[in-house]
């Protein structure tokens, strides 16, 4: 499984439980840390843990072991790192709070790095 579909199974795996506002980033052209970033929204600390468990879920059935997982203590943000795609999960006042979808948007001059799920 390539970066490109292991980023689309992860989409699948936060739409599967309604998580909102699913966004996947290619930074492929601006950083060697990770292909994609992907960025969903939950409607409560109970809502994004079980987004990530699902991700995680489906990501190990896949062969994709997660390499770790922060923030599962205070449910506002969790970042699951699969290696080729880094998924943050938050609260939607945290994720507008941090706008990470602008900061990493950036790098790409007059060119749209989001795409929409």
């Amino acid at each position: 499984m390539n970066s490109e579909q292991l980023s689309e199974l992860v989409v699948d795996a936060l739409d599967d439980i309604k998580g909102l506002d699913v966004v996947r980033l290619d930074v492929r052209e601006m950083t060697t840390v990770t292909d994609y970033m992907i960025l969903a929204s939950g409607t409560s600390s109970r809502h994004v843990q079980a987004l990530v468990d699902n991700v995680a879920e489906k990501a190990k059935a896949a062969g994709h072991r997660p390499a770790g997982v922060e923030g599962e203590d205070s449910g506002e943000w969790v970042l699951l790192d699969l290696g080729d795609a880094l998924v943050h999960v938050m609260l939607p006042k945290v994720r507008e709070f941090y706008n990470l979808e602008k900061l990493w948007s950036l790098g790409r001059a007059g060119e749209a790095a989001a795409t929409e799920q």
